[in-house]
């Protein structure tokens, strides 16, 4: 995974399928209670320029639990860049000035790669714009072999705004590696663009499109549901979606239920009691994950 240790990581394409399995066995080990301080007296920029919880949060515990510090802020409003018309490239001189390594994310497509081709320390993608969030993809991957034992073959239900969520971009990307089989359900409007389309059917992966959960809700392994990514896209968009108890009655009993997070009327919280609900441990994995990818990119 030497890309990893050069670079950082910007984008899922910049690995392996090889690369993925090793990360995913290593975050593994994190979750059954490895402890390592590879991060000691390192410190690491954490700097969102656009809202975050859970990745936020999740990458600085991750520092911490490496033994490393954080510095950096979540609110990009309070920085020279909005207020005093500092450019986004000076600020990312200094950052680099100031840090071993940067966990950024920014609304603006391509601005990771920007980064780590003005900086000499690793830089993390923790999400550009509409574009990609690889991290986040590592850890669904993790969470659908945590939860069904394998990736390979699996039954995907991807579900909501396949359009503009960069979550999932980069699933349907790593979809190519593992040969999963896909259900996309989304109203015409939010459909996935056609070339990554392309790039589907050029790698093989059998794909269909449903206009409802219910067309295909028992023959799912997994089901991944996204909110409206309402900042993405100007305009009002008509669309109500969501699941419900009644339709997970037909579900497979090994059926589980991801959600990046945060949820909206898509993801009742009546689901939360029941054996499919899976995406708050789906959450708490991102720890193990962004461990494992940040142990490997300082040297562990």
């Amino acid at each position: 995974m030497q890309v990893l240790k050069n670079n950082g990581l910007i984008a899922l394409q910049d690995l392996t399928k090889q690369d993925i399995l090793d990360l995913l066995s290593h975050a593994k080990q994190f979750k059954d209670g490895l402890r390592k301080d590879t991060l000691n007296g390192r410190v690491i920029a954490s700097c969102f320029f656009e809202a975050s919880t859970r990745t936020r949060l999740s990458f600085e515990s991750a520092v911490a639990r490496l033994g490393g510090k954080t510095i950096g802020f979540a609110d990009s409003g309070a920085t020279s860049q909005a207020n005093k018309g500092e450019s986004f490239v000076d600020t990312l001189r200094m950052l680099n000035c100031y840090a071993d390594g940067l966990i950024m994310r920014h609304p603006n497509d391509g601005a990771a790669r920007l980064a780590s081709e003005i900086m000499t320390i690793p830089v993390v993608n923790a999400g550009d714009g509409a574009n990609q969030h690889p991290t986040q993809t590592l850890l669904d991957l993790f969470s659908i072999q945590d939860s069904q034992g394998q990736l390979d073959g699996v039954n995907l239900g991807l579900m909501g705004d396949l359009k503009y969520s960069r979550t999932i971009h980069s699933l349907i990307s790593a979809s190519k590696l593992f040969n999963m089989r896909l259900f996309l359900i989304a109203p015409p409007e939010l459909r996935i663009e056609s070339e990554n389309l392309h790039e589907l059917r050029r790698h093989g992966i059998s794909y269909s499109f449903h206009s409802d959960a219910s067309e295909v809700i028992d023959k799912l392994d997994c089901l991944y549901l996204t909110r409206l990514q309402k900042e993405r896209f100007n305009g009002e968009l008509d669309c109500n979606y969501g699941i419900n108890l009644e339709l997970l009655s037909r579900a497979k009993p090994n059926l589980r239920i991801l959600h990046p997070l945060p949820r909206l009327d898509e993801l009742p919280a009546a689901i939360d009691d029941t054996p499919y609900a899976y995406y708050f441990q789906q959450a708490q994995n991102g720890v193990y994950v962004r461990q494992a990818l940040l142990d490997i990119i300082f040297g562990g």
